[in-house]
């Protein structure tokens, strides 16, 4: 078993995300790190994981991975009152 490091695993993870939007893997850090903190906040997992085995973090992660959290990608000097 080969050990990787965090970023190897990041780079593997963000090019097996499913979710077509996540182009990145600080989209996809950036989006597991927000809905972590809503998980230790009290929000239920969207996911069928055991929540006392696997730590926020992850079960995260395993949420963007798989598609379960939504989102919207606002670019820079796009003007949401010009719609």
């Amino acid at each position: 078993m080969a050990i990787m490091t965090a970023n190897e695993e990041t780079n593997e993870l963000a090019e097996e995300t499913s979710a077509p939007e996540i182009d990145s893997k600080y989209r996809l850090i950036i989006l597991a790190a927000k809905r972590s903190k809503q998980l230790q906040r009290g929000a239920r997992p969207r996911i069928d994981i055991d929540a006392l085995k696997h730590k926020n973090t992850r079960i995260a992660l395993e949420e963007v991975m798989r598609g379960r959290v939504n989102f919207e990608v606002h670019l820079d000097g796009e003007d949401d009152a010009a719609e």
